[in-house]
């Protein structure tokens, strides 16, 4: 496997820059994840680092050496899509060992079989080798894309939301295996999501991508308890955060247009913009705050309430089935200390 530099890449298509300035490193063995929402130039970055798309500044590395003059074919880099990509009619095995018949590689059918039985018992599609691929299912054509990738032995994998086709209950399914195949097999993946489930699960790290520029890189844990901005801050968890606008008053902030104030440090500005969590809003018939309950949404191991204080609405996540009625007069407290400020420009502030 090998780490992945990007340094100040640009491209522009006419009139539309698809990144600008972009530079990260995925180090060797990592599962990289670039999250942001269509056309934020996700695919792009992809694109470029295969060589598909030639950058219009900057320098792609691989393991230290540039390699922005090797033709996509030299970078040996692998590319999973968003569409299977596979041969409707061929058999699963052959679609396996299409890229290791190539002119290029001529790898010994003995050594081609072996591979084969390898990945096709670590995907778990060994009963489907026989099988043409135009008779299998989304999930057991996502394996066998995968395993095309896999049986090549890349130096880095790039894949293209290759789950979003996918239904709710395979998508998750697959999102273990592929992070465990990863572990495993200590592959270097550069995995491109919209899905901010799909990152925060199966990342070591995250870049979220926003108008073709990095606004935050870090763990999980990094973009979702610290995120940089706003935007970040809205991008991840489910439900969505609670974001108002706010004034600092006497040593609180207090959200516009609600009796709700919290505790903050006199180092935050005026005038600012107050998120918290759905699930630091709680509950509690012994609460410092009230409302009224407007809308609940069961989820089964959880609820969300929705809470109307003044003109202001805030999200509650509980957990279980929630007994509460819409119409309910509900006390809850906020915790202080895991609440996130913003200025006005809509970066973060830390008090």
């Amino acid at each position: 496997m090998s780490n992945v530099s990007l340094s100040n890449i640009t491209k522009t298509f006419r009139a539309v820059t698809a990144l600008d300035d972009v530079s990260f490193r995925v180090n060797d063995g990592e599962f990289f994840v670039l999250l942001g929402p269509t056309g934020a130039g996700k695919t792009t970055t992809l694109r470029v680092i295969a060589g598909l798309e030639k950058q219009d500044a900057g320098s792609v590395a691989f393991d230290g050496e540039a390699v922005d003059l090797f033709t996509p074919a030299d970078r040996d880099v692998a590319f999973v899509f968003q569409q299977y990509s596979l041969y409707p009619t061929m058999s699963v095995y052959d679609n396996l060992a299409f890229p290791l018949r190539s002119p290029a590689r001529r790898v010994p059918e003995t050594e081609i079989k072996n591979k084969i039985r390898e990945v096709s018992d670590i995907l778990r599609i060994s009963h489907l080798l026989e099988r043409k691929t135009a008779r299998l299912s989304g999930g057991e054509m996502q394996r066998v894309s995968i395993g095309r990738a896999i049986v090549r032995d890349p130096r880095v994998f790039l894949m293209d939301e290759p789950l979003s086709n996918l239904d709710a209950k395979l998508r998750e399914a697959l999102r273990v295996e592929l992070k465990h195949l990863q572990k495993t097999l200590g592959k270097t993946i550069l995995y491109v999501t919209h899905d901010q489930i799909e990152a925060l699960t199966m990342a070591d790290r995250i870049a979220v991508l926003q108008h073709g520029k990095i606004i935050q890189e870090g763990t999980p844990d990094d973009i979702y308890d610290r995120p940089a901005t706003t935007f970040v801050a809205q991008l991840v968890g489910t439900p969505r955060i609670n974001l108002f606008e706010a004034t600092r008053q006497n040593g609180a902030v207090a959200i516009n247009s609600s009796a709700v104030t919290v505790q903050a440090n006199q180092n935050l500005p005026d005038a600012l913009l107050l998120g918290i969590r759905p699930e630091d809003v709680k509950p509690d018939a012994n609460g410092k705050f009230s409302g009224q309950v407007i809308l609940k949404e069961p989820l089964g191991v959880e609820t969300v309430l929705h809470i109307k204080s003044g003109e202001q609405t805030l999200l509650s996540l509980v957990p279980g089935m929630s007994d509460t009625k819409i119409g309910d007069t509900v006390k809850f407290n906020i915790n202080s200390d895991k609440l996130h400020f913003f200025d006005r420009k809509r970066n973060r502030v830390n008090p």
